[in-house]
C-alpha cells in the first residue's frame, strides 16, 4: 500500500492547486484572504450544517475576520431551485466568494451557484451539449474553494456540476471550463466519521469514475493513466476507511483517488452514469449506490469491447484472475466486503419505469462515453438484468 504522509501537509496543482493534509482546514481564512475576498459564503446540505466540518470552517472563518454566512439548503440531488436560492443568499448578503463543504452535492450545488451569480440566461441554456457553455458570462468569475467531506464523486475537480431540473424530472450536467474550483482543500479529518455504509457508497462512486474514464473509447493517455492508479488506491484502501472511519491515511488515501476519479472521468463516461442519472433524478436515490450496484452488469454488457483493457487492469490490480472475468469477480467480491447491495430490487427500487429511464438515459451525455453504443434496448438489457429476478421482466411503464 501507497502511504500518504500525516505529519506534514502537502501542496500541489493539478488540475487546481490543492492542500493536502489532517488539519488544513484551520488556514480556511488565510486561503480567503489570498484570494482578497472578506465576505465567504459557505455553502453545504442539511445533513452536515450543524456537523464538525462545516461548524470548524465557520468558526476559523470568523475567527479571521472575516464575514462568513451559511447556506444550507441543498438537497442530496442538488435541485434548479437549491441554485436558485443560494445565488439570492450570495446576493442579500453581498458575498464575494463562496466556501464549499460537503459531498459532491454540497459541491455541485456551490459550483452552480457560482457560475449562475454571474449570468443573466436560465442555468438549463448552460447543459452540456455541443458548445452551450460559450453562452455564459464569465465578468468578474465569483472564486470558490472546495472541501469535501466525503471521497467518491470529485466535482471539487470538476468543470460541471448534476443539477436536477423539477420541471423535466431529470439530471442536467451544467458544465463551463471555468467552473472548477480556485482551490481545493484534502484534509482527511473532515471525512472522520462518515457512516461505513455511506464511505462505501461514496468509494465505489469514485471507483466509477475511474473505470468508467478507464473504459471510454478515444484517446486520452493522461488520463488513463490516471484512472489506473485511482482504481490501485481504491482497492487497497477503501475497505480500510470502511473498516476504520478514524484511519487517517485511508480516508487521506481515498479522497485522493476520488479526485483522480474526478480528473479520470475527462476521458468520458458511460452506461453506469447514463443509468444512475434518469434513476436518482426519478427515485431520489443516492448516486453512488446506484453506481455500485449497476456496475458488474454494465461491465458484462461491454465486455466484448473492453475485454483486453480489463485484462490489462487485472493484471495491474494483481487480481487473483489477470482476466476481465477478474475484475468482475473483485468487484463483486468488493460489493460483498462493502454490503452494497446486489441488485436495484435489493435496495428497494422495485417499481422502476423501465422505458422511461432507458428512453432517458440514451439521451444522458454520458451514452456517448459508453464503449458499446448505446441505445434504450441495450440499456434496457442492462436495467433488466440489474432489477435482479425477483422483478418481472416485462416490466415497463411510462
Amino acid at each position: 500500500m501507497t502511504s500518504v504522509p500525516q505529519s506534514t501537509a502537502s501542496n500541489w496543482s493539478f488540475p487546481t492547486p490543492v492542500r493536502f493534509g489532517k488539519g488544513r482546514i484551520g488556514e480556511l481564512a488565510d486561503m480567503v484572504r489570498d484570494l482578497k475576498r472578506k465576505r465567504p459564503l459557505v455553502v453545504t446540505d442539511a445533513g452536515m450544517k450543524d456537523l464538525f466540518p462545516v461548524q470548524r470552517a465557520l468558526e476559523v472563518l470568523k475567527a479571521g475576520g472575516l464575514a462568513a454566512d451559511l447556506y444550507w439548503n441543498v438537497k442530496p440531488n442538488p435541485t434548479g431551485t437549491n441554485v436558485d436560492d443560494g445565488v439570492r443568499v450570495f446576493f442579500d448578503g453581498r458575498h464575494d466568494c463562496i466556501v464549499a463543504i460537503g459531498g459532491g452535492s454540497a459541491l455541485d450545488a456551490a459550483k452552480a451557484i457560482a457560475l449562475m451569480a454571474r449570468q443573466t440566461i436560465p442555468m438549463w441554456d448552460l447543459e452540456d451539449i455541443g458548445d452551450n457553455w460559450k453562452r455564459a458570462s464569465m465578468t468578474d468569475p465569483v472564486p470558490l474553494i472546495a472541501l469535501s467531506t466525503t471521497a467518491g464523486t470529485g466535482s471539487e475537480f470538476g468543470r460541471s456540476s448534476v443539477i436536477t431540473h423539477e420541471g423535466e424530472q431529470r439530471k442536467v450536467i451544467v458544465f463551463h471550463p471555468r467552473m472548477m474550483p480556485d482551490l481545493v482543500v484534502m484534509d482527511p479529518e473532515l471525512t472522520v466519521g462518515l457512516p461505513p455504509h455511506v464511505t462505501a457508497a461514496t468509494g465505489m462512486d469514485a471507483l466509477s469514475h475511474a473505470l468508467e474514464g478507464y473504459s471510454a473509447p478515444g484517446f486520452h493517455p493522461m488520463a488513463e493513466g490516471v484512472a489506473l492508479n485511482a482504481m490501485r488506491i481504491v482497492k487497497d484502501w477503501l475497505p480500510v476507511a470502511v473498516a476504520n472511519s478514524a484511519d487517517l491515511e485511508a480516508r487521506g488515501q481515498m479522497l485522493v483517488a476520488s479526485g483522480m476519479g474526478g480528473v479520470a472521468l475527462q476521458k468520458g463516461l458511460g452506461a453506469i452514469h447514463a443509468l444512475a442519472h434518469p434513476l436518482g433524478a426519478l427515485y431520489d436515490v443516492h448516486h453512488g449506490l446506484l453506481n455500485a450496484v449497476l456496475m458488474p452488469y454494465v461491465l458484462r454488457f461491454n465486455m466484448p469491447v473492453i475485454e483486453g483493457k480489463l485484462s490489462v487492469l487485472a493484471r495491474f490490480l494483481d487480481l487473483p484472475s489477470h482476466t476481465a472475468d477478474g475484475v468482475v469477480d473483485w468487484i463483486e467480491d468488493l460489493r460483498r466486503e462493502l454490503s452494497i447491495p446486489n441488485t436495484l430490487a435489493d435496495m428497494g427500487l422495485t417499481d422502476i419505469a423501465v422505458d422511461r429511464v432507458c428512453e432517458m438515459g440514451a439521451k444522458d451525455p454520458c451514452a456517448g462515453g459508453n464503449p458499446v453504443p448505446l441505445d434504450p434496448a441495450g440499456l434496457r438489457s442492462i436495467l433488466v438484468e440489474a432489477m435482479g429476478a425477483s422483478v418481472p421482466r416485462n416490466v415497463a411503464a411510462s
